[in-house]
């Protein structure tokens, strides 16, 4: 069985069995109600600054960075690998704990996290991985994120099946893009629509989305997420991404301290940050990223973070 991890994070060795028993895989067992957090953290808000509006927060339709950014905190892939805050080094699947192929990889099985609901209080379970798959197979971007799948099928609730035509060793990977967030049944439009019924209450992430305005989108703090009684987060209780559309205004704000973050930063922003002793710079292939040296837990621009496993050091209040 393998365990699953990040695009390219951690090798996945293929197994022949199909329908291995769930718990073969990396998955812990669940936690006693006394494991969870009772309370929020005292994380307090972190404010983003990002060049525009992130759009449609429909994961499969969020094609730019800003979209991506957003919707990534809300649903989660099926393939992901996370850790915790305050400098964690302990990696923990995903909703997917586990995987096997067979059929030369061409049949893929994920063995599901249990226990898991949607924002919306539905259960994540292998009908609704299903439905998701059955909403991508309806849009002509979500059959290109996926390949080439003809089938899929449910053989326990915490068992799913991909049928692909081809072989397809790297599949998983496909699985672990923020465009391939999974979202609540009760979400989706009609049989053999790709479109969603609405965005609130629709992912199973770290974080709700609360409010939004041409100008900023707010996510709080999911208190039933499954990682949290993992020690997996969020600390954050609040995000704001504020919409900045002008770079020089986004660094700005940075040093004003009226945000935390500011990326997309031009080569000359850039070289202004590095001159500041409070900020830190990330170089990335569509700006740099800089932020506040009182923000932990992100280590690269070039990669979409889970802020469940970011914290601050000294909060701005929610």
């Amino acid at each position: 069985m393998r365990s699953l991890g990040a695009r390219g994070t951690i090798p996945l060795v293929a197994l022949a069995l199909i329908g291995a028993p769930a718990g073969c895989g990396e998955d812990d067992p669940e936690p006693s109600p006394t494991q969870a957090a009772d309370a929020p953290g005292a994380g307090g808000l972190l404010a983003w600054a990002i060049a525009s509006n992130p759009g449609d927060l429909d994961p499969l339709r969020a094609t730019t960075r800003e979209a991506q950014l957003v919707t990534l905190q809300v649903h989660e892939p099926l393939v992901q690998s996370l850790s915790g805050p305050f400098g964690s080094v302990r990696r923990m699947p995903g909703l997917a704990s586990a995987s096997s192929s067979a059929a030369n990889d061409t049949i893929w099985s994920f063995t599901l996290r249990q226990g898991v609901r949607f924002h919306d209080g539905s259960r994540f379970n292998a009908a609704a991985v299903v439905a998701n798959a059955e909403r991508w197979r309806a849009d002509p971007s979500g059959r290109a994120l996926m390949g080439d799948v003809f089938a899929t099928d449910a053989p326990r609730p915490d068992l799913v099946r991909f049928f692909l035509e081809q072989p397809d060793p790297d599949f998983p990977e496909r699985l672990s893009t923020p465009r391939t967030g999974i979202v609540s049944p009760r979400a989706i439009g009609p049989l053999g629509s790709s479109r969603l019924r609405r965005e609130l209450r629709s992912g199973s992430g770290p974080f709700e989305l609360r409010e939004r305005d041409a100008d900023s989108v707010l996510v709080a703090r999911n208190l039933s997420w499954w990682g949290t009684a993992r020690g997996l987060g969020p600390e954050l209780d609040q995000v704001e991404f504020r919409v900045v559309a002008d770079a020089e205004d986004r660094l700005a704000l940075l040093q004003a301290g009226d945000v935390q973050v500011a990326e997309r930063l031009g080569p000359g922003q850039a070289r202004a940050a590095r001159e500041d002793p409070l900020l830190d710079v990330l170089p990335g292939s569509r700006g740099s990223l800089a932020m506040q040296r009182s923000v932990r837990g992100i280590t690269t621009a070039r990669e979409l973070p889970s802020l469940s496993g970011v914290w601050v050091t000294r909060v701005m209040p929610g």
